[in-house]
């Protein structure tokens, strides 16, 4: 892999941040959701993005 510029590190890292706080997010709005149906999408979005962090992590450390 090409070694990367200061400027993609940081949006690579802002990425990482984001797609962090997503996974807390959805995975608190799972646990306060009363509709079961609606409990299991916030636990799939928060997996979804639990796969997006964990694949861009990975990418650096490629």
């Amino acid at each position: 892999m090409a070694e990367l510029t200061a400027k993609e590190l940081d949006s690579l890292t802002d990425q990482l941040s984001h797609e962090q706080t997503l996974v807390k997010k959805y995975k608190m709005y799972a646990a306060q959701c009363g509709d079961p149906q609606l409990q299991v999408k916030c636990q799939q979005v928060a997996a979804r993005h639990q796969n997006h962090y964990n694949t861009l992590l990975n990418q650096l450390r490629g």
